[in-house]
């Protein structure tokens, strides 16, 4: 199956990128090779492509930068979206749609589960939920809602933690902003399942199991034989960060059992496999 990637130089894109070509035809797609924002310029790159099956991995990620250029964020996330899935139609190729956990309110008392409602706080948030609404407008698609990534490639939450553990500077981390998070290359291995399935729709898609950052950053830091106490718990409250994050954010993943589609391993040994990939930097 011929397959293009937007966001390929992302931390999803370059694990969706990795494990797609041992099977696929792949055509990462960058800034370089096209400006998702430019509805033109896309189509001829991907009519040329004539790609089976999109996965939009690009996007404008970051929840502070989002709620600092909430015009950019709408423009990238949402508009750039919505001109993809039209295009996907033109070409009448599958259209997948990487979201976030952050389209939920942060309120719930139990794991969030794909048929909830959505009610996000942030700019981010709206963002991606607009996105979501233009996707499932167009029959051929998949959505996948992941949450806190970490992945070879790109630095990422984890790798900074473990920057800062091994040049013994402090790693301070929310202690009490509990969701799920997401090995990227275990998510790329799961979406392909996905899609073989022939089932469309939202899935949840992380590791099994909750933990806060501060769990995550510790245990990454304890994987690679550092010192844990490197890593410091804040209340979010006192990190005066611009972009609300969600106190709660744990998703269950019902949809993919329900279509027949094993679930990811638990997060601690997604991340112990991560850890071992990495390389200790030279004194």
């Amino acid at each position: 199956m011929k397959i293009s990637v937007t966001g390929a130089a992302g931390l999803l894109g370059k694990g969706v990128t990795e494990i797609f070509r041992k099977q696929h035809e792949v055509f990462p797609l960058t800034r370089q090779e096209g400006d998702i924002t430019d509805e033109a310029q896309m189509l001829s790159v991907l009519s040329k492509i004539k790609p089976e099956l999109i996965v939009h991995a690009a996007a404008m990620p970051d929840i502070d930068d989002c709620e600092k250029n909430p015009e950019q964020a709408w423009r990238v996330n949402s508009e750039a979206t919505k001109a993809l899935v039209k295009i996907a139609q033109e070409l009448g190729c599958g259209f997948a749609f990487i979201s976030t956990d952050a389209v939920f309110d942060g309120k719930s008392t139990r794991p969030y589960v794909e048929s909830d409602l959505v009610n996000p706080p942030s700019v981010y948030g709206h963002t991606k939920v607009a996105a979501e609404e233009s996707v499932r407008r167009y029959s051929k698609h998949w959505i996948f809602r992941v949450s806190a990534l970490f992945g070879p490639g790109k630095a990422n939450f984890v790798n900074k933690g473990l920057c800062k553990a091994w040049g013994k500077e402090q790693y301070v981390v929310a202690s009490d902003q509990l969701g799920s998070a997401t090995y990227t290359l275990d998510a790329a291995e799961t979406m392909l399942q996905a899609f073989a399935s022939g089932a469309k729709g939202t899935f949840h898609l992380c590791n099994q199991g909750a933990c806060t950052r501060y769990d995550l950053a510790r245990r990454s830091v304890e994987l690679a034989g550092l010192d844990p106490s490197i890593v410091v718990g804040r209340k979010m409250a006192e990190m005066n960060r611009p972009g609300p994050r969600l106190p709660y954010a744990v998703m269950e993943m019902r949809a993919l059992p329900a279509a027949g589609i094993p679930l990811p391993r638990p997060w601690e040994a997604a991340l112990e496999s991560y850890v071992k990939t990495l390389e200790t930097p030279a004194t």
